[in-house]
């Protein structure tokens, strides 16, 4: 069916809360990476949705926070600019019956800007009565007027069919953004950048992840279409390159291997994957390197 109408939405809250794992529950693939740690998402990600005649795109945004370096810096100004030029902003929040300081920063920006909003409850196969969701319902009621209200698990999908609903309300006429069966914005080179980057996350403790970034080095398919991929890992000190490349290289070779899997099943070919760790020190704050690194 062509598509004749578009809607442009905004996914914003605080680090953590589920954005990018609501943008590929919607998108019905995994276009963002998603971990248990704050700050996963850095840059904006369009996530693509078709539904009858209109299409929707999703601008997952980093989690609103306060910046501690000049990474972070351009992580908030990154969220603070999608809050302009769409049709709607979707503001996810975790139900807990108070709003807290990013969630009131958050609405403050949305006044600002006149859209309508659309509050979405997300995590609610967490909550064990009834009480608990209306304590949350009322206590954002009182904060601001959103034009609608909906409760939702990105997780086990509930809700998400009314969520579609309220967002069809949004779509405007005009002409389809992106061609059918493109899913993201994103280059192959940096989805694969990125997987790298969500399986540090997820095997190494605490800080370390955070002061990682992948730079995708070499991407070349060969005649026997097998994909040839180097991946560079840059930390800021040589403590963290030992703990990413591990005892005998174990830890790398983990990376390594989980990375493959997906990266083979993302592009749909075998794939040689190669990882090198080599020290940028303090490469967050350094300008150069933020933009070196593709946060431009």
């Amino acid at each position: 069916m062509n598509k004749t109408k578009t809607a442009m939405i905004t996914v914003c809250g605080r680090p953590n809360v589920g954005k990018s794992s609501l943008t590929n529950a919607l998108v019905g693939e995994k276009i963002a990476i998603v971990s248990n740690k704050p700050q996963t998402t850095r840059n904006r990600i369009y996530g693509v949705v078709n539904r009858g005649d209109t299409q929707y795109v999703l601008l997952d945004t980093p989690g609103f926070h306060k910046a501690r370096n000049r990474l972070g810096d351009y992580m908030v100004k990154v969220t603070r600019e999608s809050i302009a030029d769409v049709d709607a902003v979707l503001l996810l929040v975790e139900p807990v019956p108070h709003v807290g300081i990013p969630e009131s920063e958050l609405i403050e920006k949305i006044k600002a800007s006149h859209l309508p909003v659309i509050l979405c409850i997300n995590k609610i196969d967490t909550i064990e009565r009834k009480d608990d969701l209306l304590a949350v319902i009322a206590a954002y009621s009182e904060a601001y007027p959103f034009d609608a209200i909906i409760p939702i698990s990105a997780r086990t999908h509930e809700g998400l069919e009314e969520l579609m609903s309220e967002l069809s309300k949004y779509a405007a006429e005009g002409p389809q953004l992106f061609p059918d069966g493109m899913t993201t914005d994103q280059p192959d080179r940096q989805v694969v950048a990125e997987i790298v980057r969500e399986k540090l996350l997820r095997n190494l403790d605490k800080e370390i992840p955070h002061g990682t970034a992948v730079e995708i080095t070499r991407f070349i398919e060969r005649d026997d279409e097998v994909i040839e991929v180097d991946a560079t890992i840059y930390c800021e000190k040589a403590s963290h390159k030992g703990m990413i490349i591990g005892k005998k290289g174990a830890m790398l070779k983990k990376i390594a291997s989980e990375s493959r899997q997906e990266i083979e099943a993302f592009l749909d070919s075998p794939v040689n994957l190669q990882c090198w760790v080599k020290v940028r020190e303090d490469w967050r704050n350094n300008e150069f390197s933020i933009r070196d690194l593709g946060f431009n």
